[in-house]
């Protein structure tokens, strides 16, 4: 059993540390709100600044919003790197620059220490089940050293290169994603539009050439109207930016991507951002005045 340490537990990070706790591992924890209680009575251990988590835990789990968290938690006085000693290992979950990331692993390497980024794909979802798709950058040594502790996290676990490598597998991730929630939020409206029943729409199409795990969950949600957040449109909002940032600095051109970015803008200027990313189709939904379906009646 491993002494861990994991630092922000929000909708993805409580049920990743609950699975660490189940396999029966000590965790340390720290969080910038009131660590969830399950996670205490499960045997959880609070830290009063991730400075003291990195000083108890041999290896430590980041699962935080945003790449200025990230440096934070690493690098503030009472930061991660404050607490390190050599030989420890820092994994970070969370979804943020490619570049940073490396700049980030190589201050953690001048400690002694190993760096791993592991940004994951399942949303809420994925979290609670242990289902969740990682991407890993690292050194082979130290994926297979933290490979077990990620099994206890998700099913499809890839070590795609170094450092940095599995930030930039995410940013494409998001890519696909956001235009296949783009896609079928345009092809619902459309059926609702011209008169068609979306719900049946849907139910035709997931047995063709267009079905997809967007069309099965994203567009269910549509038709039902359920956007409570397991991937907030703030956030998918983010990584698109860095995509379309990375895109800036290797000359490339993203139209599909700036696209779906702009749509999120919409969503955000309409103060839609902390919808899930399947509210997307709201963006559509106001530029076109219509619904694919009507809200459902309060209760």
């Amino acid at each position: 059993m491993h002494t861990l340490g994991f630092i922000g537990l929000g909708i993805m990070g409580a049920p990743m540390a609950a699975h660490l706790l189940a396999a029966g591992h000590t965790v340390h924890l720290h969080t910038r709100s009131q660590i969830p209680a399950p996670l205490l009575q499960a045997g959880g251990l609070a830290c009063s600044s991730a400075q003291e988590v990195a000083e108890k835990a041999d290896i430590i789990f980041m699962m935080l919003p945003d790449t200025p968290d990230v440096e934070a938690v690493l690098f503030s006085a009472q930061g991660v790197a404050a607490g390190l000693t050599s030989g420890k290992t820092v994994v970070d979950m969370s979804s943020m620059s490619p570049v940073l990331t490396k700049a980030f692993a190589s201050k953690i390497n001048e400690l002694g220490c190993e760096y791993m980024d592991a940004p994951v794909s399942g949303g809420e979802v994925g979290a609670k089940a242990a289902s969740l798709t990682i991407m890993v950058g690292a050194t082979e040594a130290t994926f297979e050293k933290v490979l077990p502790l990620l099994q206890c996290l998700g099913k499809n676990i890839t070590l795609v290169g170094s450092n940095g490598d599995g930030q930039t597998c995410k940013v494409a991730n998001q890519i696909i994603v956001a235009l296949n929630i783009a896609a079928v939020g345009e092809a619902l409206l459309f059926a609702s539009k011209a008169g068609a029943d979306p719900a049946k729409v849907r139910q035709a199409l997931m047995g063709g050439f267009a079905a997809s795990r967007i069309l099965e969950v994203h567009g269910e949600r549509m038709i039902k109207r359920t956007f409570n957040p397991g991937f907030r449109i703030g956030l998918h909002q983010k990584d698109l930016g860095l995509a379309l940032q990375g895109a800036r600095e290797l000359g490339l051109a993203l139209p599909q991507t700036a696209g779906a970015a702009q749509l999120m803008q919409v969503c955000s200027a309409n103060g839609l951002e902390n919808l899930d990313h399947s509210g997307l189709v709201r963006a559509l939904e106001i530029m076109g005045n219509h619904q694919v379906a009507e809200d459902p009646s309060p209760t």
